[in-house]
């Protein structure tokens, strides 16, 4: 029988990270034909293209692909009123959290110069939101892709997702687009969608900006538009990593690895501690909580696939190799965790202490959960503001000023063999 997880020491700490490194990398060659040809039908055949693959893939046959204003009505009548006031809550939480990453454009003149120098910020004009349907139907994803582009000062959100069989979108997902300002909802999804927004279609528009999670096919279609559209990011299988000492509590790390792994057989779950005590608990803990949860069997897959606890030297090695790990969420469970964050220099997110489990952030403290995966925090971000803005320069010289620098100018023009931008110079002189 295949242990429920790995237990790495010091030999085999590479070649797990190799390992670990090799998961991430998805392998879009095999579906790229498939894409491709959903990506030209679309730009060529637009709603009949998207209602046919509506058909053949959701089972759905829609005369009109827009979500009504009585759908929407609806799902406020429908909803269960609880939720309804937590999504409230979680809205008012992600709009204070994003409201604080606002910038403000900039102009300067140099002292004794007669110029002016700065940056203008404008928002795009039209963001599209990719929102997975079937069992990855989350709220969650609405809240936390819309709400930083409306306070951006987007013009138009326009949000995708699939239909369920029915032909109707969950009455959260409806709810959560109304709070969060969303403009426009279709009942599409897959690479068809993304291709819909990318190109536009009859009914859809195109949009400037994709942004949302998705599938293997959603994952490479908006990596074939990207360049004509721009994208968030490419995310990979979702990850957890616990850096935790001897007096954190095992079954608090097991509940939070479970938490993660019960996401998809790809998800990594992972704990490094310099206690071999704890490793004996958080062992049995993970046997004793797995068994009595809905997808324990993915769980399971998962957590014996691309999980494990790793055993370091030294609180001071659980750091070098989470920063080597680079991952999506990381959770500090140690008595110094706030001394020891200031060390941490590739994460997604940080959660400090036992009481900050990842699905605070999931869905309520209000940070993005939309993060860099499979290592990418090492250069790129969390979803943020800044997704939805354009920044751009501003330069005025007097005719004194360019008179002042010209030679700079001529000199560094004539040495990268570009005459005419030297001419463009010499003839204003």
């Amino acid at each position: 029988m295949k242990k429920m997880i790995r237990i790495i020491k010091e030999k085999d700490k590479l070649n797990y990270l190799n390992e670990l490194q090799s998961r991430n990398s998805q392998d879009f060659n095999d579906v790229y034909d498939i894409v491709d040809n959903i990506l030209e039908d679309v730009r060529k055949n637009k709603d009949s293209a998207i209602k046919r693959y509506t058909n053949e893939f959701d089972k759905v046959s829609l005369d009109n692909l827009e979500v009504s204003i009585e759908e929407i009505e609806e799902a406020y009548n429908t909803i269960n009123k609880d939720l309804l006031d937590t999504l409230i809550k979680s809205k008012d939480n992600i709009e204070d959290y994003h409201k604080k990453q606002m910038r403000k454009g900039y102009k300067y003149k140099p002292e004794g110069k007669d110029l002016i120098l700065g940056q203008i910020i404008n928002p795009i004009e039209k963001a599209g939101i990719y929102v997975p349907g079937g069992k990855a139907s989350y709220p969650s994803t609405v809240l936390m892709n819309a709400i930083p582009a409306k306070i951006a000062g987007v013009k138009e959100i326009i949000m995708i997702t699939p239909p369920q069989e029915n032909g109707k979108i969950k009455d959260s997902i409806l709810v959560a687009a109304s709070i969060a300002g969303v403009d426009r909802i279709f009942k599409v999804g897959g690479a068809q969608g993304i291709a819909a927004l990318a190109y536009g279609t009859e009914s859809i528009p195109k949009v400037n900006k994709i942004t949302g999670p998705g599938n293997i096919f959603v994952a490479a279609a908006k990596r074939r538009v990207s360049g004509f559209v721009g994208i968030d990011m490419i995310a990979g299988p979702s990850e957890i990593l616990i850096i935790a000492d001897e007096m954190a509590n095992p079954a608090y790390i097991a509940a939070d690895m479970i938490s993660q792994a019960e996401h998809d057989e790809m998800a990594a779950s992972i704990l490094i501690t310099d206690s071999i005590s704890l490793i004996k608990k958080v062992k049995n803990e993970l046997k004793n909580q797995v068994n009595i949860l809905e997808r324990s069997e993915i769980i399971k897959k998962s957590l014996q696939n691309n999980g494990a606890i790793i055993l370091a030297d030294s609180i001071k090695e659980c750091i070098d190799l989470a920063n080597e790990i680079a991952p999506e969420h990381l959770e500090l469970l140690t008595v110094n965790c706030f001394y020891i964050y200031k060390n941490i220099k590739n994460a997604g997110a940080i959660f400090l202490g036992e009481y900050s489990p990842e699905p605070v952030g999931d869905y309520f403290a209000g940070p993005n959960h939309t993060l860099p995966t499979s290592s990418t925090s090492k250069f790129s971000s969390a979803l943020s503001v800044d997704d939805f803005i354009k920044k751009t320069s501003l330069i005025y010289y007097s005719k004194d000023s360019l008179q002042e620098y010209k030679e700079d100018i001529i000199r560094f023009a004539e040495n990268e063999g570009l005459t005419a931008h030297a001419n463009a110079i010499k003839i204003r002189t």
